[in-house]
């Protein structure tokens, strides 16, 4: 059980920090005088706004993983739709791959993928057994 939780407290802190910084970088591009530059720089406000969205989604997603590491056996759900997320996360994946649209990021897509399904992998494999029920005295 304690590879589940650092498994659900590594993954959770760097979902909290990805989410962050997601919603920070909407703030600073609508903030006066504020711009996008480098990787996201074309994003415009459509792009950030759904970026933010994003980092929303990946916060509460982040908290869930450290409360499940705090208690796992009680957030044993938890685990397997992160499962479930990142093997979704790994296909969109592989079909942009496929797509060719993307072929500037063949490389990374491919690694992206296998790093999504052993993690997932991870979820399923490490998952804790259920608790046992308790008795009514």
């Amino acid at each position: 059980m304690a590879g589940y939780r650092v498994l659900c407290a590594v993954l959770g802190v760097a979902w909290l920090a990805v989410g962050a910084s997601l919603f920070g970088m909407f703030l600073g591009y609508h903030a006066p005088g504020g711009r996008s530059d480098g990787l996201f720089s074309t994003m415009g406000p459509q792009g950030h706004y759904l970026a933010a969205f994003a980092g929303c989604a990946l916060i509460v997603w982040g908290l869930m993983l450290v409360a499940t590491a705090r208690r796992p056996l009680e957030g044993r759900s938890v685990g397997s739709a992160t499962a479930f997320g990142l093997v979704l996360c790994a296909v969109y994946r592989m079909i942009a791959w496929l797509v060719g649209d993307y072929a500037a990021l063949a490389d990374l897509l491919r690694v992206e993928s296998a790093v999504f399904l052993a993690l997932a992998l991870g979820f399923v494999w490490l998952r804790p057994g259920r608790a046992a029920p308790v008795e009514a005295p």
